[in-house]
């Protein structure tokens, strides 16, 4: 499989830029059901994350020298992040919010075998990133530009997003994003996410992201059906690996790596980074899908939602 117009332009390298969400991540891993009313023992750690900054620390890690996060964060945690995003490789831009906190993410770990999550979020500074915030200059030597889809769950977020796109656009960048939370497309609308993800030249959602964001139960069958709207569609499949698809059919079926899950949180924003390092390389879609699940797979075997920091 070839790449497409943007991605041949562009192949040569240039930098990632990530915009998107930078959160406190508070992990509890348990062995289920929690006992309601009482203690359930459970091993408990705090980690930075936020898909945003996930993304553009496995980017790094999968080979991409250069990736740019701009985020928004509270006054009360700014410095470790910075620290930590700088310990990973990735040179952050971080606009601190003088009234509200870091955002931050409870994740509930069923510590047998899947290892599957549930999220308490609170969102905090990272929805108050606002195009006042942005700098035109930032996209200068910019690749590609990759937006977390917790930037359209607010009002400044979606405006932002609109001025992102349209300034890429304008330089002739190409522009991905990840929808991020099914929960919390549900309360935004499918037609108004659709319409602003029209915009965009990769889309890479969820099993459950494209099956709401459809209408229909077969994921081949979504992923296709979104590949109408935007030109690529790459659909994470957990286990299952991933799909491609373009105007309207499923054009590949990436298989997943075999691994052991420990924690899945991240492991979507694992394979985003590396699928965006791979394509900033000159490699197809197909191929960085299974570059995608690599990471993926690597993710699910650690804590946290990111990969070990550089060196």
């Amino acid at each position: 499989m070839t790449p497409g117009p943007k991605d041949t332009a562009r192949a040569a390298g240039g930098a990632l830029l990530v915009v998107g969400d930078v959160v406190t991540d508070i992990i509890a891993r348990y062995q289920g059901p929690p006992a309601s009313g009482t203690d359930t023992d459970a091993a408990i750690r705090m980690v930075p994350g936020g898909a945003g900054a996930n993304v553009a620390c496995w980017a790094v890690h999968w080979g991409c020298r250069d990736v740019r996060l701009v985020g928004r964060v509270g006054a009360d945690a700014a410095a470790w992040h910075e620290r930590e995003l700088i310990a990973s490789g990735v040179r952050p831009r971080l606009v601190v919010d003088p009234e509200a906190p870091t955002g931050t993410v409870i994740c509930l770990v069923d510590a047998r075998a899947a290892a599957e999550r549930t999220f308490l979020t609170d969102s905090g500074a990272s929805l108050r990133l606002a195009a006042e915030d942005w700098s035109d200059t930032w996209l200068d030597g910019v690749a590609r530009l990759h937006l977390s889809g917790y930037l359209l769950f607010s009002e400044p977020g979606r405006a932002l997003v609109s001025l992102l796109v349209a300034s890429a656009g304008a330089r002739g960048v190409p522009v991905s994003l990840d929808p991020a939370s099914a929960g919390f497309l549900a309360g935004l609308g499918v037609e108004r996410f659709l319409a602003l993800a029209g915009q965009v030249d990769v889309l890479l959602p969820s099993r459950d992201e494209a099956c709401l964001l459809t209408g229909v139960t077969d994921p081949a069958e979504a992923a296709a059906e979104l590949s109408r709207r935007v030109p690529l569609v790459v659909a994470k499949q957990g286990a299952d690996g991933a799909l491609v698809a373009r105007a309207g059919a499923v054009c590949a079926r990436v298989p997943a790596v075999p691994a052991t899950p420990h924690d899945t949180t991240g492991a979507g924003d694992a394979f985003t980074g590396a699928f965006l390092a791979t394509l900033l390389t000159g490699a197809g879609p197909e191929a960085a899908a299974a570059e995608g699940c690599r990471a993926g797979a690597r993710a699910v075997a650690r804590v946290g939602g990111r990969p070990p920091a550089a060196g």
